[in-house]
């Protein structure tokens, strides 16, 4: 499995790197994942919210589960709100859809999936400042819920969800008692169920 996760100018930090960090030490040893960081146009190097700088030597291309970040997202000049006024990430998902096996969200990472459609109609969730935006839209808003799995869409609440995110993605597509070791190398307390994860 090929799991791409999208970075931009301004994504927020532990939206990324949370996910990333579990995704990678969870499959370590599993010659048949492959877990990315990537542009959406194509090689990059853009600027974290806090300023960490990341090069990424590929674009989204065709992967089997994409992860979308989180960050500013109502300023259409910067940010998420840049990405989502530019719509071309978007586009890209939406095209993209009917060959993934899922698309996940981190926090805001949600309202760019909604500005694509994505979300409309289905059960979703984002950081807590989001969820009434994410309701205009027309997904059906599960506030409180860290992690909302909706088969082909998975969503998480805010920043430090992105950890529960990638371990039900991890109990889902290999088995719970793998994310269990993962949280436990991790020193992590998962606050979703993860035998739940696996029988979604």
């Amino acid at each position: 499995m090929r799991i791409e996760i999208v970075v931009f100018d301004g994504f927020d930090d532990l939206d990324v790197f949370a996910p990333h960090e579990v995704l990678q030490q969870a499959t370590a040893d599993r010659p048949d994942w492959d877990v990315r960081l990537v542009g959406i146009d194509g090689p990059a190097t853009v600027t974290s919210a806090r300023g960490v700088v990341v090069t990424v030597p590929e674009g989204l291309g065709e992967p089997d589960g994409v992860v979308v970040p989180g960050g500013p997202w109502r300023d259409a000049g910067s940010g998420l709100g840049a990405e989502i006024a530019r719509g071309v990430l978007g586009a890209r998902l939406v095209a993209l859809a009917p060959r993934l096996r899922w698309i996940a969200s981190v926090c805001t990472g949600a309202m760019l999936l909604a500005a694509a459609g994505l979300t409309s109609g289905r059960p979703a969730v984002t950081h807590h400042a989001a969820l009434d935006d994410l309701a205009a839209s027309g997904a059906l808003v599960r506030p409180g819920e860290r992690v909302v799995d909706d088969g082909t869409l998975v969503t998480a609440g805010g920043v430090t969800s992105g950890l529960d995110l990638a371990l039900h993605l991890v109990a889902r597509e290999i088995d719970p008692e793998t994310a269990r070791r993962t949280a436990e190398f991790l020193e992590y307390t998962p606050r979703i169920d993860l035998g739940a994860a696996a029988r979604t």
